[in-house]
């Protein structure tokens, strides 16, 4: 599979690092690059219209973040996660975010109004196709909503465990359906947070986020069809 083209990461508001590290990071866990592409700091930034040096920091923290593995004189590989990691990092993020939108819908105070307007981007991003773009705004969504319910260290946590995902298979049919289907559910989601419906709540985010296994497998299984029965879990 060939990286995606790119867009030139000046001109917009963060810092040129930042730029880099989401669109980096949204190409990853979209699976728009496949396990073990090398990513080269010079063509890259060259892609990019920037220096290295932001190019540098970009990849050293997708290091520490386990999404790359630096290789000597050649650049930084991108990580081949198992099928059993993935799925093991999906259930433990709906038991996280199960919690966090539970605590949340019981506040009596809330103002989400500003999630519609993300929930609208992730929308575009579904209509246009455009996985990277959809991985980036519903990163965006989810660690806003988690962030509502005011536990600083579980809004690290699920944002460590998302940046370690990949949506193998976002770009088949059945990727594509599901991010139909979840972009419907975000609007759903902040009517009954909204709402303080904590039940409906817990059922839109439990599905919300278990849905993706079955693309995960489907992909997983493509990408691997020699895969042990243990790796299909």
């Amino acid at each position: 599979m060939e990286p995606p083209s790119r867009r030139q990461v000046t001109g917009r508001k963060q810092s040129l690092r930042e730029q880099v590290l989401q669109d980096l990071r949204a190409e990853i866990v979209s699976g728009r690059v496949e396990g073990g592409h090398v990513y080269s700091v010079p063509a890259l930034a060259t892609d990019l219209g920037v220096s290295t040096t932001p190019v540098r920091e970009a990849l050293l923290e997708l290091q520490r973040q386990g999404l790359v593995t630096p290789l000597p004189n050649r650049g930084f590989q991108v990580a081949v996660p198992s099928t059993e990691e993935l799925l093991e990092m999906l259930k433990l993020r709906e038991l996280l975010e199960t919690y966090a939108l539970d605590r949340l819908a019981a506040r009596e105070e809330k103002d989400l109004t500003r999630l519609y307007a993300i929930a609208e981007r992730i929308s575009d991003a579904v209509e246009q196709r455009d996985p990277v773009a959809y991985v980036a705004a519903d990163r965006e969504f989810h660690l806003a909503l988690v962030d509502e319910a005011g536990i600083s260290k579980l809004t690290t946590f699920i944002s460590d465990l998302r940046d370690h995902m990949r949506l193998i298979g976002l770009e088949t049919e059945q990727g594509f359906a599901r991010q139909e289907g979840s972009a419907a559910e975000h609007f759903q989601l902040l009517d009954l947070l909204t709402a303080g419906d904590t039940e409906g709540v817990r059922g839109i985010i439990s599905h919300h986020i278990s849905a993706w296994e079955a693309v995960l497998r489907a992909g997983m299984a493509a990408d691997h069809p020699t895969a042990t029965t243990t790796d299909a879990m």
